[in-house]
């Protein structure tokens, strides 16, 4: 499609743009109103796998369809991916435990993958390296614009209405997304047909499923030396291991080994694997603190959010125009990066006295550093590459960037729990909160420590207490906001500690020319050329 007018690549990015539209919306519209759903449908311990699950299901949709897509072209994956999400979407909203939501959520990944791996990739076949940094950058403010849209209006919708319109609201934009894609993205023939490497994504997903279930639950439902946890370790080594021994025998392998040779295509999906660490961890955990902690409601920490989602929103649009212009990206990404890890310091040291405006004010400068990374590290991967290798290219690079969020928020789940029950048990008088029914001034109300990310809760617990009881319960939420606030600590010190790994890594990426076309023997030349540098 490089060979395309220029309006008719314009018509084409307005259909790829509404489909990651819609497709970013179901993906952080869910941060804001996750408190409120758990205290409505509990299962406050599994809460993480609403998230985690999603994540896993894009992750793994995500890099077997890049591979099938540089096969069968990008066209129908995008369709059937919008298709596949709002199914998912309508599903979420009828869900009745936190096991069904969890299961809804899994469908809606699936589709968020499909779309994500061949919005990114149309892209790259569109555009040469050279120009992919400013539309890659346009993709990462339209994302950020989601982000913007989907906190704030999701905490509006659970505070004034119920949460499960957070998914059917934007229906009709994934129905207009789907008709526009079907009207306006141009067939392609798809190349010669090869075979598709079936028994390797089998063992994708025999790796990751083990996988996400130790992280998940070792540390917390079960002790990390125990019988079920080592066993679910070794599954997944075993099957890593018979995945890289399919990848290195078949003809035409899910992910290429050899790609991995280029150190610039290797570390850039490393240091992406960091930023999903960073960027899902604090859209996850931000939550967290800002109505945990600081005690604001859904409505005032969809606002919070916006301030991170707009700065990201920005400078990804700014960070995408100067690659684009100069065709630079080393001293760009670097930048990005220590602000990144700049920010979730400052984060860490928040506590019960940290304002609102303070915390907004550290959320712009993670959104600042996330914003130039957004659209370099997608874009360093592929042009060290030949075109052929576009999917596999941005599909695993997507893969390292999801696998990041997914491990790191199961790490994080473990690290806020684990800390949670040691210090918890420590607190005089929990169960004032904790109890499944505390009787005060002659009312039953349900609460536990849930009651603390609903502040409207906690006033209408408070007011029905004896006057003489009101200090004393003011004193027991103040601990245990405190005692949220390190659980929360620890998660952004090993965000940080990621950050800071990846900072390290982009001093030996090596920057090469951005290539200003896409046919296969300039791309050649530029992958030798950048094979031998690495």
């Amino acid at each position: 499609m490089e060979y395309l007018s220029q309006r008719k690549k314009l018509i084409v990015m307005l259909a790829i743009m509404s489909a990651l539209f819609f497709a970013s919306l179901n993906q952080t519209i869910i941060g804001t109103a996750l408190p409120t759903i758990v205290a409505q449908l509990g299962g406050a311990d599994y809460f993480d796998w609403v998230f985690t699950i999603n994540m896993l299901a894009s992750a793994i949709t995500v890099i077997i369809v890049g591979k099938l897509s540089d096969i069968y072209g990008r066209r129908s994956f995008l369709l059937y991916g919008l298709g596949v999400l709002i199914l998912g979407c309508v599903l979420c909203g009828t869900a009745k435990t936190m096991f069904q939501l969890i299961l809804y959520r899994g469908v809606q990944g699936i589709g968020e993958g499909m779309v994500m791996s061949t919005v990114f990739t149309s892209v790259g076949d569109l555009f040469a390296p050279r120009e992919r940094g400013k539309w890659q950058g346009m993709l990462g403010a339209t994302f950020g614009l989601t982000s913007i849209l989907g906190p704030s209006i999701g905490g509006f919708i659970v505070h004034h209405w119920s949460w499960p319109w957070i998914f059917w609201v934007f229906l009709p934009v994934g129905i207009i997304s789907l008709f526009l894609i079907l009207s306006l993205y141009p067939k392609t023939d798809f190349h010669q047909r090869e075979a598709v490497d079936y028994w390797g994504a089998f063992a994708l997903i025999a790796m990751m499923l083990p996988m996400m279930f130790a992280l998940s639950f070792g540390g917390k439902a079960y002790a990390w030396t125990s019988p079920l946890i080592l066993s679910l370790l070794g599954m997944t080594i075993l099957s890593f291991s018979v995945f890289l021994i399919i990848e290195s025998k078949v003809e035409n392998p899910m992910v290429p080994l050899k790609l991995f040779k280029n150190s610039i295509f290797t570390l850039s999906n490393i240091v992406s694997f960091g930023i999903g660490i960073g960027m899902f961890g604090t859209i996850m955990y931000i939550p967290f603190l800002a109505q945990g902690v600081l005690g604001t409601d859904s409505s005032k920490t969809g606002m919070i959010m916006m301030s991170l989602i707009i700065s990201m929103m920005v400078f990804s649009t700014i960070s995408g125009q100067i690659v684009s212009k100069t065709g630079k990206y080393k001293v760009l990404s670097i930048f990005g990066l220590v602000t990144m890890t700049g920010a979730s310091y400052l984060l860490y040291l928040s506590d019960p006295s940290t304002t609102p405006l303070t915390l907004v004010s550290k959320l712009v400068l993670f959104g600042i550093g996330l914003g130039i990374c957004f659209p370099i590290f997608s874009l360093t991967a592929q042009n060290a590459l030949e075109h052929r290798y576009l999917g596999v290219a941005t599909s695993t690079n997507q893969l390292f960037r999801q696998l990041g969020g997914t491990v790191g928020v199961a790490i994080m789940g473990t690290i806020m729990s684990t800390q949670l029950n040691e210090k918890l048990t420590h607190i005089p008088l929990l169960d004032k909160i904790t109890n499944s029914h505390v009787q005060l001034d002659g009312s039953h109300y349900e609460s536990n420590l849930k009651a603390l990310l609903d502040p409207q809760k906690l006033g209408e617990i408070r007011a029905h207490l004896p006057s003489a009881q009101m200090a004393q319960f003011d004193h027991l939420v103040m601990e245990l906001r405190h005692t949220i606030d390190e659980a929360i600590g620890g998660i952004f010190l090993f965000i940080m500690l990621s950050l800071l790994v990846c900072v390290v890594l982009s001093f030996f990426i090596k920057e090469i020319e951005l290539r200003t076309v896409n046919t296969p023997e300039s791309a050649e030349n530029t992958e030798t050329n950048s094979t031998s540098t690495a």
